[in-house]
């Protein structure tokens, strides 16, 4: 399994229904509304690395209302 977070910027005022939205989506784990720099934190999963940059990263692209993704894989999960 790999997994990443994308960092979105949404049109002003369409953060919360972008994150509604892409929670929907096949292989989106979570989706959230922040504030700061970006409008929406997702969290992403895809069978291989392959698959989440063709299949997974581009339907969130597609969402009508942003204007801008950063896509961080995860490298690790620290357990405490």
């Amino acid at each position: 399994m790999v997994e990443a977070f994308m960092l979105i910027q949404t049109e002003v005022g369409r953060a919360e229904v972008v994150a509604k939205q892409l929670g929907a989506l096949p292989g989106v784990s979570s989706a959230e509304y922040v504030t700061g720099p970006y409008d929406v934190v997702v969290r992403v999963a895809a069978q291989t690395a392959s698959e989440l940059q063709t299949v997974v990263v581009p339907s969130v692209q597609a969402v009508t209302g942003i204007t801008r993704t950063l896509t961080c894989p995860v490298a690790g999960a620290v357990h405490s």
